[in-house]
């Protein structure tokens, strides 16, 4: 295995850290749409605060995919063919929500604005929880064939436990992140009941990381293969969940949020940590999907390295520059359309 290999698997990691920390606050805005505005004033507030910045958050998947595309073409090949159901419905998710914007902001009636924003909410559940079910399932094991296929997949190699759980903890962890930044970006009733919200939540979020971690001691070979690592890493994801925990109570927005992202980008490691040295878990051990046999040619690597290298620094200058740009909190008493 060389470093180039090494180097886009971390650097695979690091592009879904980058979009479950940004992307998953807008899918939790988009799901507290419904959950927690009571009126069309609170509802314009929710949807101000990620009006300028989603379509940059969203861009974070498409780069991790195209990534995954040239850096490990029999990877994405494999799993895009093995969850292609669960890849269109997330897919049906990223387009409802996205459409949903322009078409709210041109309604005229109260009845099409309320089907709009129905279809940003459902669109944000469906897209976090199947997108958890697929990482899960990745890590639990899939029935490839020696052509690194999954053509044998029964509803219960998609459809189980585990899965279920770890599609519950992506939206959960969505859905906490997202009222965080609503404390951030809000004044007024918005902020005071995502608060009381959050302190429901917490406990609920405990309990659910116990039962991943549970299952994923079941149902994995993490800790077999990586006791002392994936022990690290769940005590990590449990503190920085405490410390956001704590930020809520003491009313530390950022710290809060911040540490939610942080619990996501603790998940990612957790699951990628478990894959290495595979990009791939199968049932059946001598059919691994493995980072040495499914990456491109060194040249490849090479060629995406540079230009990475490159053009990675612009990137986040420009998606830090956007944020401070829209730092300032959206009031409720703002009326004219976006």
């Amino acid at each position: 295995m060389s470093n180039l290999q090494l180097l886009w698997f971390f650097l695979s990691a690091v592009l879904f850290t980058g979009f479950f920390f940004l992307e998953g606050f807008d899918f939790g805005v988009g799901m507290a749409v419904k959950t927690l505005a009571k009126n069309k004033r609170e509802r314009d507030q929710i949807i101000r605060t990620i009006e300028p910045v989603w379509e940059t958050n969203q861009v974070w998947l498409i780069t991790a995919g195209g990534a995954m595309f040239a850096s490990f073409p029999e990877w994405y090949a494999s799993l895009f063919s093995g969850f292609y159901i669960f890849l269109l419905l997330v897919l049906v998710g990223l387009i409802i929500r996205g459409v949903s914007f322009k078409f709210r902001s041109s309604s005229e009636s109260a009845k099409e604005r309320n089907i709009w924003e129905w279809t940003l909410c459902i669109g944000s559940f469906l897209a976090t929880f199947f997108l958890g079910m697929m990482f899960i399932d990745l890590v639990r094991g899939m029935p490839l064939d020696e052509t690194k296929n999954v053509m044998n997949a029964t509803f219960g190699d998609y459809v189980n436990l585990y899965a279920i759980v770890g599609g519950v903890a992506v939206t959960l962890i969505s859905y906490i992140h997202g009222l965080n930044y609503l404390r951030l970006k809000t004044d007024g009733k918005i902020r005071v009941r995502a608060n009381e919200q959050l302190k429901k939540l917490y406990p609920v979020l405990f309990v659910g990381l116990v039962a991943f971690a549970v299952l994923s001691f079941l149902q994995t070979d993490f800790f077999t293969e990586r006791m002392v690592s994936s022990l690290i890493i769940l005590v990590l994801i449990v503190a920085f969940a405490a410390v956001a925990a704590y930020g809520t109570y003491k009313d530390k927005e950022g710290l809060s949020f911040i540490s939610t992202g942080l619990v996501f980008a603790g998940v990612v490691a957790f699951l990628f940590n478990g894959l290495f040295p595979r990009v791939m878990v199968a049932q059946d051990a001598k059919y691994h999907l493995l980072i040495e046999n499914a990456s491109s040619t060194p040249y490849t690597l090479k060629v995406m390295t540079i230009v990475t290298l490159i053009l990675l620094p612009i990137v986040l200058l420009y998606t830090a520059w956007s944020y401070k740009k829209f730092a300032k909190r959206v009031p409720i008493d703002v009326l004219d359309k976006y």
